[in-house]
């Protein structure tokens, strides 16, 4: 009997267990109730924790500025190199999302159309009336007599663009900074701006610095300027001289743009471009907290995401969309294999005279996964950045380059001179031409 009064008193089993289950339900609930708010609070937290094989670094952190820490110049070396680590960029922004971008509410879409021929309205300034051109640019100055490539209009499909007005653009500059950051193709798009705009400032009333790292148009009358600073990695690296550049070894900082937006900050407009230095072999990374002087070595396109994702870092965290635009103009085009639109063919972008009339034409001069790479990052910015996407309407225009018609900066070679294929400038553009038209498109969005 003993025994039966304790068995009756005993507390059950199952129910117990029951209980316990009950409990860890409900905790477990809790517990990823508070996961979920921390995953939205910090997402890059969460997915460190679940992909622990991948380091993330914070970029553009200002405290590495305190350090006693060499500034890359074109003498700056790697102590030693060792393969790529695997580390990213921890970037803040928004979520993979163009719906908000300025460009895409645009109910026409301005880069999808045709280039016209129109010799009434084009050019939109003569070559020989800009004091800025650059001789690298001015193609008649240096013998080009077919003078078609300037009175080409890009005409969209199915709206107009707006038509280029020098007294109202120099209103939307009034009191403002316009700078442009970049390669030496967005210091062409700086100087057809120049030149587009220079013809309404009496010669008295406007001024240019010296060729710097940042050289500055001034016009007294509207307190505006027009800018370039030269940064054609956008990220810190030893060839941010503007003139002595031509290095064998590109070493960058991957995490930091602080050295250059120390001086585009305070712009009002920012136009940047970063793409073709990407394509000339593999990059060094000095990483920022690197005491060692040991370089990590990536190849172009995965530098350039590196680069980019510390840039959009900047703009994520610096740029207000009501008091400064900023814009990112896509990968410019080269011309220089014609059998990609001239089949058999074996010479590039000389003796040119016409576009290409070939609708969405390609060619290998644009490399569709850095541009895929490029619209990831610049989706994550939302409304921040606006996007020019001059490339397809450049790529049509196999006549807008230099060719041999420049002012080369070495002395050419007789086998070079006998074959001018050989040494025809097939990156760049003439002016006036193609840049003017990524101008108004720039206008177009203002």
């Amino acid at each position: 009997m003993q025994k039966m009064k304790w068995n009756k008193k005993k507390v059950p089993i199952f129910p117990f267990i029951v209980l316990l289950l009950l409990v860890f339900i409900a905790f477990s609930t809790l517990h990823n109730g508070s996961t979920i708010h921390k995953f939205h609070e910090n997402p890059l937290h969460i997915h460190q924790e679940q992909a622990s094989s991948t380091t993330y670094v914070k970029p553009n952190l200002p405290n590495h500025l305190k350090k006693s820490q060499e500034i890359l110049d074109r003498y700056s070396r790697c102590n030693s190199t060792v393969g790529y680590s695997g580390r990213k960029i921890a970037r803040r922004g928004g979520s993979k999302s163009s719906s908000n971008r300025r460009v895409s509410s645009e109910s026409c879409d301005v880069f999808s159309g045709k280039w016209v021929f129109d010799n009434a309205s084009y050019p939109l300034y003569n070559e020989s009336d800009c004091p800025y051109m650059s001789d690298q640019l001015a193609c008649n100055k240096h013998g080009r007599t077919d003078l078609g490539y300037q009175h080409w209009r890009w005409q969209p499909h199915d709206c107009d663009l707006k038509r280029w007005n020098v007294k109202e653009m120099w209103e939307k500059l009034r009191g403002k900074r316009l700078m442009f950051v970049g390669d030496s193709l967005n210091r062409g798009q700086w100087i057809s701006m120049v030149c587009l705009l220079q013809s309404e400032i009496p010669a008295d009333k406007r001024s240019m610095s010296p060729n710097a790292h940042l050289t500055i148009f001034r016009a007294e009358e509207y307190n505006a300027t027009v800018e370039f600073l030269w940064a054609p990695l956008l990220a810190e690296s030893n060839s941010d001289d503007p003139v002595n550049h031509r290095l064998d070894e590109r070493i960058i900082r991957p995490d930091s743009v602080l050295k250059h937006a120390s001086l585009w900050e305070h712009a009002d407009i920012l136009v940047f471009n970063t793409y073709l230095w990407w394509r000339q072999g593999p990059v060094k990374l000095l990483w920022t907290d690197e005491e060692n002087g040991a370089c990590e070595e990536l190849d172009g396109r995965g530098a350039m995401e590196l680069a980019m994702g510390a840039w959009a870092d900047w703009v994520s965290s610096k740029v207000d969309p009501l008091k400064k635009r900023v814009f990112f103009v896509t990968m410019s085009p080269t011309h220089l294999w014609s059998r990609e639109w001239n089949p058999e063919s074996e010479g590039n972008c000389y003796g040119e005279k016409k576009p290409i009339d070939v609708e969405s034409y390609w060619g290998s001069g644009s490399d569709l996964p850095t541009m895929s790479s490029v619209e990831n990052i610049l989706s994550s910015l939302n409304s921040k950045v606006s996007v020019l996407n001059v490339t397809q309407l450049s790529e049509y225009r196999k006549d807008g380059h230099p060719s041999i018609f420049r002012k080369f900066w070495e002395p050419l070679r007789p086998e070079q001179l006998s074959n001018p294929s050989s040494y025809s400038d097939c990156i760049h553009w003439c002016l006036p031409g193609v840049p003017d038209t990524w101008n108004e498109l720039l206008f177009h969005f203002l």
